[in-house]
């Protein structure tokens, strides 16, 4: 497991305005919020000092996510050959059509060097290629689970994401964070990342974003209830880079551990049988009440242009081992204990979605 750090805590104001535009600032309005941010089927819980309502988020993490670069990567001759070089299919497209936004910012601390590489900014899916050098050996987990990060200046109140990263050498790596907003976002906006090393270094990185065109939408809102657990998909969106299904839950249910709607994912074949393969999408919840709710938009690989209607059967994957952390309003941790074997399975109707020629 990697080391974990807090993304919402407050960004140093004087570091910040010494080593970055104006684009991240101190977050003080949510001073009064902790976040953990945790690893593959591992939680969080947030209890604001305002509210009773606790926010609970799934990190898939590497399970969908493992960016296999070749070895010949070891001196990248060019800005987007990280997105192009790996397994994601998404990514290989974006570079091949000219849609990544390009780059090659360095910042180097204490003889380590990062690169910026590139940045992808789709259906509410934020990509970011980052290159690694160092003069000396680097631990495996020496920059913990990846950015924190900031949209104009503010911390978004519900996003997941992973982070990963690929050895090329002993001191050279590539890293692949993608980040998932569940919220409205802009058009465009001004992205900040912090990355963090293992000794206290700090990587200041601001650059603006803007989203690619060409992204389809489908309203959908199906709804099942099935055991007390109420599931509906409002929209599905696509483009070049992937498909997105966006979807909501909730359960009558107090216990996060218990509760069901985040363990949601979905089986996607076209027309003829072939599956699109899903590759990421964490899951925000929040306690409302006696209920649980729940939003997520599923990530999966782009579909071609011969697919005319899409089958979605929802499904339950509940987690064998992992756990979490809850941080209460003061501050106190929490070790959660993953309820796996307690988790009652459903079963979802399959429902089909046409796709407009």
């Amino acid at each position: 497991m990697k080391k974990s750090h807090d993304p919402f805590k407050e960004f140093p104001q004087d570091e910040v305005r010494s080593a970055i535009r104006s684009g991240i600032i101190q977050a003080k309005e949510h001073s009064n919020t902790k976040h953990i941010k945790v690893g593959h089927w591992r939680r969080k819980a947030t209890y604001a000092l305002s509210c009773v309502a606790a926010v609970f988020v799934i990190l898939l993490g590497s399970s969908y996510y493992s960016p296999a670069l070749a070895n010949s990567l070891s001196h990248i001759p060019i800005i987007g050959s990280i997105f192009g070089k790996s397994d994601i299919v998404g990514l290989q497209r974006a570079q091949e059509n000219g849609l990544i936004n390009e780059i090659g910012e360095t910042q180097t601390i204490n003889g380590i060097s990062v690169t910026l590489n590139e940045i992808l900014y789709d259906q509410n899916n934020i990509t970011i290629g980052l290159l690694i050098e160092s003069e000396k050996y680097l631990e495996p987990d020496y920059f913990g689970s990846g950015m924190d990060y900031t949209i104009n200046g503010k911390l978004p109140s519900n996003s997941t994401g992973s982070y990963g990263e690929e050895k090329l050498s002993s001191t050279t790596r590539t890293a692949i964070q993608e980040i998932n907003i569940t919220e409205e976002m802009p058009e465009k906006f001004e992205l900040g990342l912090i990355l963090r090393g293992e000794n206290g270094e700090k990587w200041y990185f601001t650059t603006p974003v803007e989203k690619i065109t060409d992204i389809y939408k489908i309203p959908v809102y199906h709804t099942q209830s099935v055991d007390g657990l109420n599931l509906t998909v409002t929209e599905i969106s696509y483009s070049e880079t992937g498909l997105s299904i966006a979807y909501e839950s909730s359960e009558e249910e107090v216990d996060f551990d218990l509760s069901r709607g985040g363990y949601i994912e979905f089986l996607v074949v076209d027309q003829d049988g072939n599956e699109i393969t899903g590759r990421s999408g964490g899951v925000s919840g929040e306690r409302v009440k006696d209920r649980i709710v729940f939003k997520s938009n599923k990530q999966f690989d782009p579909v071609g242009s011969p697919v005319t209607e899409l089958t979605i059967t929802p499904y339950l994957v509940i987690p064998s081992s992992g756990g979490g952390v809850e941080i209460d309003e003061n501050g106190k941790e929490k070790e959660l204990e993953l309820k796996g074997d307690s988790i009652k399975s459903v079963e979802f109707d399959s429902f089909k979605v046409n796709i407009p020629q």
